[in-house]
């Protein structure tokens, strides 16, 4: 066989990988987010999911609109079924961000701690305090050994959910704040990356997965009777329709003149009305007029 045509037919045996792929639902962890879906993503085999990063912005978690430069990372843990669970595994500000808030005449106070949590998660903090004008190296330093002891401290007192979330609504950023304010007045603090190094002991609150399937039904059964609601009914219009018709001709028929007509053509409308056509002038007015 030539060699093109045994290139063709390889080609032709060559299984096509795309076809075998199927589409999995992201979900965030139970805790906080109650197995929220967050995204999807392709594989041939569940096996290929277990360890993969999937990261959103925390805007689209919460709704918060001033978290729009917050990148938040998941990875994945399991797959069951068509879902893979994930867990939190840290945050990073967006670069443009941190950029924009380094300026001339400006100190820069960074730092890299890391933290072991009351149930035992190992996590690592970088820090990042932007002073209103220049200072000295001894007041940078001082700086960063107070805003060390206060992120030492919360996370010795604090589980890792617990952490986790004063990290991303800044209320451990207003802690670091009010510590550092004393040697320097400060223009920005920020936790600009937190990444979970070792896993503790898990303890999980908040519903079950089979229970979020059960939530989700119910909406969607909902959503889907108040649609069937909002539909017309036709027989209801074809009613209604007739109704309006029988009015209309009610009301024409009280508004005709039948003194001005002629006998012929009110025995003509007493034949359609299925009415006796018999009798003087007033009588068959009088007919009509029943």
């Amino acid at each position: 066989m030539a060699k093109g045509a045994s290139a063709r037919a390889a080609a032709r045996k060559q299984k096509d990988k795309w076809k075998s792929k199927r589409w999995y639902t992201i979900r965030a962890p139970r805790t906080p987010w109650s197995f929220r879906v967050i995204g999807e993503t392709l594989a041939e085999l569940p096996e290929q999911l277990i360890g993969r990063h999937y990261e959103v912005i925390q805007n689209e978690l919460d709704g918060d609109f001033s978290k729009m430069h917050v990148k938040v990372v998941f990875r994945v843990t399991d797959v069951l079924g068509n879902d893979a669970i994930t867990e939190f595994v840290g945050h990073e500000l967006l670069k443009d961000h941190v950029r924009r808030q380094v300026r001339r005449d400006r100190g820069k106070i960074d730092d890299t701690i890391d933290v072991i949590t009351e149930d035992g998660y190992y996590v690592r903090f970088k820090p990042l305090m932007i002073s209103r004008g220049r200072i000295k190296a001894s007041q940078k330093q001082q700086m960063r050994t107070l805003a060390r002891e206060v992120i030492l401290k919360t996370g010795a007192t604090s589980t890792w959910f617990k952490l986790q979330a004063s990290t991303l609504d800044g209320t451990l950023e207003t802690m670091i704040k009010e510590a550092v304010s004393t040697i320097q007045p400060v223009r920005t603090v920020v936790i600009r990356r937190t990444q979970l190094l070792q896993a503790g002991v898990i303890v999980e609150d908040g519903p079950t997965l089979d229970e979020v399937y059960a939530q989700e039904k119910e909406e969607n059964d909902a959503a889907k009777s108040s649609s069937d609601d909002n539909t017309d009914d036709p027989t209801e219009d074809t009613e209604s329709e007739s109704e309006s018709e029988s009015e209309v001709e009610a009301d024409e028929s009280e508004n005709i003149d039948y003194s001005s007509m002629k006998v012929p053509e009110l025995k003509e409308l007493l034949k359609a009305a299925g009415k006796p056509v018999s009798g003087k002038k007033a009588d068959l007015i009088d007919r009509l007029n029943e």
